[in-house]
């Protein structure tokens, strides 16, 4: 290897294990590893991966000069409770919006559901006199004297975080801005975030949710990136590490300790950003992502190369207004627990062993059966352990696991159960797809499934056999394929504009001016980054909706100038109510929030040429393997995936391992190697 060369480092947080992608940026050498997470505190897992990766590949640490990074953090932080203490200072009249909510049920029919505890309690919530009105009536200027006497009694709650709400500051955030410069100066060291500056859109429910939530993440974040950092200079890296945000884009560390609710879905992002490239290596558009970790099942829908994007989205119970990109999850992985209820029925998930104690198979202490436990039983996984023999499995522990707590209650065998186990897990995972796709209109017949995590190779013919699904792709690094997407990510961040109007040629000078607007905040952004001016990339896009209507449709917007735009856009419109409702109207278009999606291409890495590791020193063997749906176990060959060249066509029944996962084929299943190292999966439909 070179001592000049420069690599990239991509490590992804899981709830189970650490991937870690090393990349020789312009081609050549890559390294992957992995390890056990540390969920009492992920940074630790970060650093030890850091220096365990630098140490098998044996570069100098200043090598590194790109670190990108995928965290589940901040979503642990609010399903777990762990946030910071929170305050939040809001207009008079509007203390229980939290509280209220939108009034609706979480389920129409079960009125003893209980709504989740707001993110900031009743007795650290403020109000003060401040009122910016849109329509005719003078603004109430904030008292400064009322903001000093709110700042003592912020200091003696002890908050460490204060977001600042105010009910029409999309439109202007003057007060805002005034109130949260006196809060700074008076509280130094608390974190005070404005919604003007978090997300600058009517619907003042949504507004302060989101708000409230990336205040309370900010102490949070701010730690732990801080830790991030210490870690990576104390193993010798001179590079600031970047962040993958929902929307699949990757923000400086600064940028995320800002806005760290940007981040809720930063692992399942990094996945689908790199089956993108696994999608396109094999020329197809259109896919469903299918990531199966320790934990969750992450499933996200691409329609022509471009994974479908959620403007909002509830995390933990909670509205996130940010625009993300849109993955379902569900509790359903390699350490999902199979139980049985009250009434006899045996379920699987959402619950997890996680990384600790893990499943009954690792030896760690578990005792209660999981999926991969299942899979070992059936003979889908190798006795020899995963992650190349690293991780030992203990079979026997794995039999009593599921033959106590399943096989036995049920009267069964152990067998019998496991198959049971895969049997409904397998039900989770096709309800999740059907929510992305069937319930949205889109067959998913007409897409190809690209499977991977440590477990989605695993699971994922049973899968595609119960959708009708005929093709599967799997990665040729499938369970390092999230620290993949982090290094293939652009740079990005998006501006919005809210200005409610009629939209019509009228407005022309009004509609290009706020383009002209937010295009300067894009330019502002590239500048302080300092992008080159050809790597710099803006798609504008505006909410808009029938006046009368109160829930809006986005489409792309031309940066064009004059009336001729403006009917571009309504043009654009009408297709797209057309498309979604069936119909479209014979009335005004009221636009409501422009935005700008900024993003940059500055670390162009090719990570379609890593190649797959073999599972362990050992050639092809054989082993007794019970597939689901059949009675009896089979002889079944097993092959290390290093040996299957490209232009490689077997067939089923085969087992493929690799260190970061297996592949099961069942029979009549046809696999192929594609010359990009793409195993193409043939799966024949049920029945």
């Amino acid at each position: 290897m070179s001592a000049s060369a420069r690599y990239a480092l991509g490590i992804d947080v899981g709830g189970t294990h650490t991937d870690i992608e090393l990349v020789a940026i312009g081609g050549g050498e890559s390294y992957r590893h992995k390890i056990a997470s540390t969920p009492d505190d992920p940074a630790r897992a970060v650093t030890e991966g850091t220096r365990e990766i630098l140490a098998l590949s044996r570069i100098a640490p200043e090598q590194i000069v790109y670190f990108a990074h995928g965290t589940t953090v901040a979503t642990n932080a609010l399903v777990q409770g762990r946030t910071a203490s929170t305050a939040l200072v809001t207009t008079r009249g509007f203390r229980d919006v939290l509280e209220i909510r939108r009034q609706r049920q979480p389920h129409l029919y079960n009125l003893r559901v209980e709504k989740p505890a707001p993110p900031v309690p009743r007795h650290l919530r403020y109000e003060i006199g401040e009122r910016h009105y849109l329509f005719g009536r003078d603004d109430v200027e904030p008292d400064p004297r009322e903001i000093e006497s709110l700042a003592a009694a912020l200091a003696a709650a002890g908050v460490e975080a204060v977001a600042v709400c105010f009910l029409h500051s999309y439109d202007d955030p003057a007060h805002e801005r005034s109130v949260g410069a006196q809060l700074r100066q008076a509280l130094p060291g608390v974190f005070v975030c404005l919604s003007s500056d978090v997300v600058p859109e009517p619907r003042e429910y949504e507004r302060t949710s989101t708000t409230a939530i990336n205040a309370c993440l900010g102490p949070v974040m701010s730690g732990y990136l801080a830790r991030i950092t210490t870690g990576a200079r104390g193993s010798g890296l001179v590079v600031e590490p970047t962040i993958l945000q929902s929307n699949g884009g990757v923000a400086s560390a600064n940028d995320a300790a800002m806005l760290p609710a940007r981040a809720l879905a930063s692992g399942p992002a990094a996945g689908v950003m790199g089956a993108l490239g696994v999608a396109d290596a094999v020329g197809l558009d259109d896919v469903i992502t299918f990531d199966v970790g320790g934990t969750t099942a992450d499933v996200c829908l691409v329609e022509r190369g471009t994974p479908l994007v959620a403007s909002e989205r509830e995390v933990a119970g909670y509205p996130v207004r940010f625009p993300m990109i849109d993955v379902h999850s569900v509790g359903a992985g390699g350490g999902s627990i199979a139980w049985i209820d009250s009434g006899g029925f045996m379920h699987v998930g959402p619950r997890s062993a996680g990384a600790a104690p893990g499943p009954a198979a690792y030896g760690r202490g578990g005792g209660l059966p999981t999926v991969t436990d299942a899979c070992l039983v059936l003979g889908h996984l190798s006795r020899n352990g995963l992650l190349a023999g690293r991780l030992p499995l203990d079979i026997d522990a794995a039999r009593r696991a599921i033959g106590t707590r399943i096989a036995e209650p049920l009267s069964m065998s152990v067998e019998d159960a496991a198959v049971g186990m895969l049997t409904l897990l397998n039900e989770n995972m096709v309800q999740a797809v059907r929510v992305i796709s069937v319930e949205r209109g889109f067959d998913p017949r007409c897409f190809a499934l690209v499977a991977f995590g440590g477990a989605g190779p695993l699971l994922a013919g049973a899968l595609a056999r119960e959708l009708t699904i005929e093709t599967v792709l799997i990665p040729p690094c499938p369970g390092l394929l999230c620290a993949q997407g982090l290094l293939v990510a652009d740079e990005r961040t998006d501006f919005a504009r809210t200005r409610i109007m009629i939209l019509d040629a009228s407005r022309a000078a009004e509609f290009d001016a706020i383009l002209t607007g937010l295009e300067a905040q894009a330019t502002a952004w590239f500048d302080a980054g300092r992008i080159p001016r050809e790597d710099r990339r803006l798609t504008f896009t505006a909410d808009l909706r029938y006046d009368g209507q109160s829930h809006q449709l986005r489409v792309g917007v031309e940066r064009a100038r004059g009336a001729s735009s403006i009917r571009a856009v309504l043009d654009a419109f009408h297709a797209e109510h057309r498309r979604e409702y069936g119909f479209e109207a014979d009335a005004p278009v009221e636009a409501v929030t422009f935005r700008v999606t900024a993003s940059a291409a500055t670390h162009r890495i090719d990570v379609s040429r890593a190649v797959a590791d073999a599972a362990s020193g050992q050639g092809a063997t054989d082993r007794s393997v019970r597939f689901v749906g059949a009675t009896d176990a089979v002889e079944c060959p097993v092959v290390p995936r290093a040996t299957l060249r490209p232009g490689t066509i077997a067939h089923g029944p085969l087992i493929v391992e690799q260190m970061d996962a297996t592949t099961v084929v069942a029979p009549g299943e046809r696999l192929e190697i594609d010359g990009s190292g793409v195993m193409v999966l043939r799966v024949a439909p049920t029945g």
